[in-house]
């Protein structure tokens, strides 16, 4: 990053800490202020009661890897390599060393930074001597489980979140469904990945992992790692920020409450396992407030994208893990990508209040930028726009924070939200809902047109009728992808 940045002369006096929690496949359904009836939460609803709870809140991608790349840089991850699926836990590095992120942003105003939990947007592991690297880091994800023991443990991997701008990491590699079974620290792998998993839960890859290594216990060492920071951060540096991205690895699969949540919820194990996100964020907020820093803290709680639809043995208890939005996580559907999304920050932002702009998780970056008071250069999270204004409530009726959100599925289908209208360049679901796609029928739609305000469950398709909105939409859709940024330069 450059080594000074621009600084405005209205800069706050007193930068506030920034806690940014993550979950992994929360949905819009999930959390109480959002209408779940079956799974208690508490301390989220707690957040929202104290702060600000956004309705048209996105992920750019309805899968984790491309919105977790998003949210760090404020850049749409299919500008990428990447322009569709997800990493695994042996993908090379997303994130150019050389890119600012929101931590690297941070850490030269002088903020302490740490990242905690689920990582997933690759590492650059190094491998044992007498192989040919090069070779093995094109076909690690395409070898068999047990070739993965070609990996040197016992060396440093780069291009991790130490090298980006955070001063510390404490976390997993990629979801809890896949190999290394192991936490990392800073640059290595807290004790060495050297057995095979015992035992396999639902849906986890064959790899290997730590001796002793529980899935039940990972978020529990996330929030404690995360308790650990703020207070010795407060320790050493008391007069100094922090930021923290705190990124749980519930409610994803394989979906293994610790006992003490088992039957938390009336939701199934998923539905236990969103509690524990709700102990994980209320662990933090104590420590908060404990440590007399609400005042002085932003919090922001939110998930990587929206939810499965029940838990791995097909029941879903009656439970709505996306609400009434139509489709799921890997959608292009909004419920693949419209997650939860709270915000407190004590005398800023008004209690109780509830925004309907539409955001996305890629704006987090230039949010930040605003808040500290820093006009970011234009080769930077160039997808990116604040919703300062927004949790102010500095915006005039007709304003937006941005006139439009670009979303992706799994297999890489587009859509485009701008206003009340949204378009998919295809038919189905582009993910893994039925259908996931379609053929155009002769003299039918090629592709999907909602009008979101009056049908928010996209169930009539507009494509033949408002052939006008979606000439326009297209051309604004071309000149995204054509100009490599949204946000405007300048």
């Amino acid at each position: 990053m450059p080594a000074a940045l621009p600084e405005r002369e209205e800069t706050m006096t007193k930068r506030p800490n920034i806690i940014y929690i993550m979950a992994d496949d929360m949905g819009y359904g999930d959390v109480g202020c959002y209408g779940a009836t079956k799974i208690p939460t508490p301390n989220m609803d707690r957040l929202a009661s104290e702060g600000m709870r956004f309705t048209d809140a996105h992920s750019s991608s309805s899968v984790c890897t491309p919105s977790r790349y998003s949210a760090l840089t404020g850049r749409y991850c299919w500008r990428t390599s990447r322009k569709s699926g997800v990493g695994g836990g042996f993908s090379l590095p997303l994130i150019d060393p050389a890119r600012m992120t929101v931590a690297s942003m941070l850490k030269g105003l002088g903020y302490g930074t740490a990242a905690v939990g689920k990582w997933h947007v690759g590492l650059d592991w190094q491998f044992k001597s007498g192989l040919e690297p090069q070779t093995q880091r094109r076909r690690i994800e395409e070898l068999p489980w047990e070739d993965t023991g070609v990996v040197d443990y016992e060396r440093p991997f780069l291009g991790g979140p130490t090298a980006l701008g955070f001063d510390s990491f404490f976390g997993i590699a990629g979801s809890l469904d896949m190999p290394p079974y192991c936490f990392l620290e800073n640059d290595r792998t807290f004790g060495i990945p050297s057995v095979e998993k015992d035992p396999y839960n639902a849906q986890q890859k064959k790899g290997w992992m730590t001796p002793g290594w529980k899935d039940e216990e990972v978020d529990r060492a996330f929030a404690a790692k995360a308790v650990e920071f703020i207070e010795g951060h407060q320790r050493r540096r008391p007069d100094a920020p922090f930021f923290l991205y705190l990124t749980p690895s519930a409610p994803h699969r394989p979906c293994m409450p610790p006992d003490e949540f088992k039957g938390a919820s009336q939701a199934g194990p998923r539905g236990d396992m969103v509690c524990v996100v709700d102990w994980v964020v209320g662990q933090v907020e104590a420590a908060v407030e404990r440590l007399g820093l609400k005042d002085d803290t932003l919090i922001i709680l939110t998930s990587d994208n929206g939810a499965r639809p029940c838990d791995v043995d097909g029941n879903d208890y009656g439970h709505k893990s996306c609400g009434d939005l139509r489709g799921f996580k890997t959608d292009i559907w909004d419920g693949g990508h419209r997650v939860p999304f709270i915000v407190r920050w004590p005398n800023r932002v008004a209690p109780n209040s509830v925004c309907n702009q539409a955001i996305c998780l890629g704006d987090l970056m230039e949010t930040c930028a605003d808040v500290v008071g820093l006009d970011l250069p234009d080769n930077v999270a160039e997808d990116s726009f604040s919703y300062l204004p927004a949790l102010l409530g500095d915006l005039d009726e007709e304003e937006r924070v941005r006139d439009h959100v670009v979303h992706h599925s799994v297999a890489g289908m587009f859509g485009l939200r701008q206003g009340a209208w949204k378009l998919c360049f295809g038919l189905g679901s582009g993910g893994s809902t039925a259908p996931r796609s379609e053929e155009p029928a002769p003299g039918g739609p090629l592709g999907q047109l909602y009008d979101m305000e009056a049908d928010l469950a996209e169930t009539r398709n507009q494509w033949l009728e408002r052939r006008d909105v979606v000439r326009d939409m297209t051309a604004r859709m071309r000149e995204h992808i054509d100009r490599g940024r949204t946000r405007e330069t300048g």
